[in-house]
């Protein structure tokens, strides 16, 4: 399920959106300021943030500019009253990959969400590679050096997130979140399991580990310092 963070200090702007979108089968996350919306973006990494342009504190600019030096990728649709064309080259110059002006039209920020999704998904990598690990999300093929490894459909889901997101910290819970998604409820160290079996795997043939564990934090995909 795709996850998208809204970043608005309106109540009633967020509500409106956490019907529509979760209707639409959307995994929402909602956060009222420009603060709570980058601890919820390292919290809970979403595949797309709407993000309100005016707020008080940290306005959605400069939030938007710490979104993008965190990842120049992140699909982000700007929300806002600004509505004259030089708020719309601002923001976009900022890094906004689109610009949806209020009153909202729900049907109109769904297009543009599912257009921006699919254009993120399109310019995927189909090879992600790290060290001597390489991945083809195509061919669903791993190799480790010359040495091909075979993995289950969860494993390679598992792998593909710490490929898609090496050297950052991921807590057990945002593991479980991105693999098995928000309606599994079982057991949250079914992670550790399947880490373990991973690891296994991937030093078969006595290389060094790549999948770190950081205690008290999660895991992380980086070389042995």
């Amino acid at each position: 399920m795709q996850r998208i963070l809204v970043i608005d200090d309106d109540p009633s702007v967020r509500n409106f959106l956490k019907r529509g979108l979760s209707y639409e089968g959307y995994a929402v996350d909602l956060a009222e300021s420009g603060e709570a919306g980058l601890n919820q973006a390292r919290d809970r990494y979403p595949d797309l943030v709407i993000l309100d342009w005016m707020m008080p504190g940290m306005d959605g600019v400069e939030v938007l500019r710490r979104l993008r030096a965190a990842d120049e990728k992140l699909p982000v649709i700007m929300l806002t009253a600004k509505d004259a064309p030089e708020d719309q080259i601002k923001g976009l110059d900022t890094g906004a990959d689109d610009y949806v002006t209020k009153p909202i039209s729900f049907d109109v920020l769904v297009a543009r969400i599912r257009s921006l999704l699919r254009r993120h998904q399109a310019e995927a990598p189909t090879v992600l590679r790290f060290a001597d690990l390489e991945m083809n999300t195509e061919a669903f093929t791993v190799r480790r050096g010359e040495r091909n490894i075979s993995l289950t459909s969860l494993e390679f889901r598992l792998l593909q997130t710490f490929l898609e997101n090496p050297e950052r910290v991921m807590s057990k819970e945002l593991i479980l979140d991105k693999v098995w998604g928000t309606d599994f409820f079982g057991d949250v160290n079914v992670v550790e399991v399947y880490v373990k079996q991973i690891r296994q795997k991937l030093e078969a043939g006595g290389e060094p580990r790549l999948i770190q564990t950081i205690r008290g934090a999660g895991y992380v995909l980086r070389e042995n310092p």
